[in-house]
């Protein structure tokens, strides 16, 4: 699939207020600071689609952009290590897990982890959540331009290891990532494609 038009929707914390219309979503998510709006900038071909930020935390609303004008992609809000206050933390893991709970739109989310560490625990527990919850997901590896192959081979089958010795029976989909080198741009955007064909298939 190429992206030909990319355009920024609407930004809010409220579930309700979401677009009411049935295209299909996609919502990206991950840790304070894993390079999330570097991705979402790198997939649809622009500079400042998402802002980035050095800063953790820096997305702190659920944001729509529609791609294509058939389908959303939605930037959520960093789990986890964001400099912010309490309770701004507890407002965004309320409406992140209202999100998911209630988006009937939200056909996978694509939970996001730099692959240059070891299985951090606050990814784990928010990727067992999202299991318990029976919510759709594959895993994007980012920032794989900062390790060698036989890292990133390693680094993967750690994941996989910890996952399938946890309460996992099998490692979930998941795409190894670089936004600034490009990697793995086609197959997450084809995957994405496939779906969406599927669901015009079956409308």
């Amino acid at each position: 699939m190429k992206i030909t038009s990319a355009n920024f929707v609407i930004s809010n914390s409220e579930v309700s207020k979401c677009p009411t219309n049935k295209l299909p979503e996609y919502a990206f998510i991950g840790r304070s600071n894993v390079g999330k709006s570097s991705l979402i900038n790198m997939l649809t071909n622009r500079k400042n689609l998402a802002k980035t930020s050095g800063r953790p935390g820096k997305t702190q609303l659920i944001n729509h952009f529609i791609i294509n004008n058939n389908w959303y992609l939605v930037d959520l809000p960093g789990y986890g290590y964001a400099r912010v206050s309490k309770s701004a933390k507890k407002v965004f893991q309320k409406f992140i897990t209202e999100y998911f709970e209630q988006r009937a739109q939200l056909v996978s989310a694509f939970v996001l982890i730099d692959i240059r560490h070891e299985p951090q625990k606050v990814d784990m527990e928010f990727m067992q959540w999202m299991g318990e919850h029976q919510i759709p997901f594959s895993i994007v590896f980012t920032k794989a331009d900062k390790l060698k192959p036989k890292a990133i081979e390693r680094n993967v089958a750690d994941y996989k290891a910890k996952m399938l010795e946890d309460t996992w029976e099998e490692m979930p989909n998941y795409f190894i990532t670089s936004s600034s080198s490009g990697i793995g741009k086609d197959e997450l955007l084809s995957y994405i494609g496939e779906i969406n064909m599927e669901i015009n298939k079956n409308a």
